[in-house]
């Protein structure tokens, strides 16, 4: 990579991590609104990639984001009930798009409402019901295990970890990148558990450890399963939205199976320090 490539790449990826820090620190409403972005221009790279974007898709577009940002105000009640009318017009709308593929359409409108809307909708969750700090653990966890894992992968990565998927991932990788997620965990729960409010749900060094567990496996897996959509599609970036990066669900995928999982090991901890 030249100078300029990777100057470019440092900057634009120094601005996306500047974007979702900011966001964060404003709050609740930070997260709204980072959700809110990420879920627009998700959809809109979903809809580029998976099926054509023009003047006839359009409406059925706006239907997706519409149903994706609904979602993330689940807890308001109400949001959700509108969520369903979405979902509803969708299907009609398909029935006068004349598209000859309507079975295809709705199955894509379906996987932004699954794999997009519903993370972002757990995100925003996470930020109002616990504490909006407990996201930016997630991010940071998320991006000290790619480090990780780049870092070990590169210097001694041999044995393939999923080659039909991502040939250039690792064991060795994979097992780098856990090391410093667990690494960074315990750290954070040594020095930062209160900055980033996990004790909002149980802020001891084992729920660390088993958030950066979580963390590190099922940041891994959404890579993969990106990596599955894109080889399906036989494309190799989802977009270019950020210079040297991508697209952006080149950069969330991670994201997009970590947060439902971390949802599910939040549940877990809270059942378990229920009094019996």
């Amino acid at each position: 990579m030249d100078l300029k490539k990777l100057l470019t790449r440092s900057i634009s990826g120094l601005v996306y991590c500047l974007v979702i820090v900011g966001c964060i620190l404003c709050g609740q409403y930070g997260v709204l609104a980072l959700a809110a972005l990420l879920i627009i221009l998700a959809c809109v790279e979903f809809a580029k990639i998976s099926r054509d974007l023009s003047d006839k898709t359009l409406p059925a577009l706006i239907l997706d984001i519409a149903g994706c940002l609904s979602l993330c105000v689940w807890f308001f009640v109400y949001p959700l009930v509108i969520w369903v009318a979405i979902m509803t017009v969708r299907f009609i709308v398909e029935l006068y798009s004349g598209s000859g593929r309507p079975l295809k359409n709705l199955a894509h409108s379906m996987m932004s409402q699954i794999y997009i809307g519903m993370p972002m909708a757990l995100m925003t969750g996470i930020a109002w019901i616990f504490h909006p700090m407990i996201i930016l653990a997630i991010f940071l966890l998320l991006w000290i295990n790619d480090t990780g894992a780049f870092i070990v992968g590169s210097m001694l990565g041999r044995h393939k970890l999923f080659e039909r998927v991502s040939p250039k991932k690792t064991w060795e990788g994979f097992l780098g990148g856990m090391a410093f997620s667990l690494a960074a965990s315990v750290l954070f729960s040594m020095y930062c558990s209160d900055f980033f409010g996990l004790g909002a749900i149980r802020g001891d060094t084992g729920s660390w450890i088993g958030l950066g567990i979580v963390i590190s496996i099922f940041g891994t897996w959404g890579d993969l399963v990106e990596s599955m959509i894109k080889r399906s599609l036989g494309i190799k970036d989802s977009g270019h939205i950020i210079p040297g990066h991508g697209g952006i669900l080149d950069r969330i995928d991670s994201l997009l199976l970590s947060l439902p999982a971390a949802s599910v090991y939040f549940a877990i901890i809270i059942y378990l320090s229920l009094p019996i």
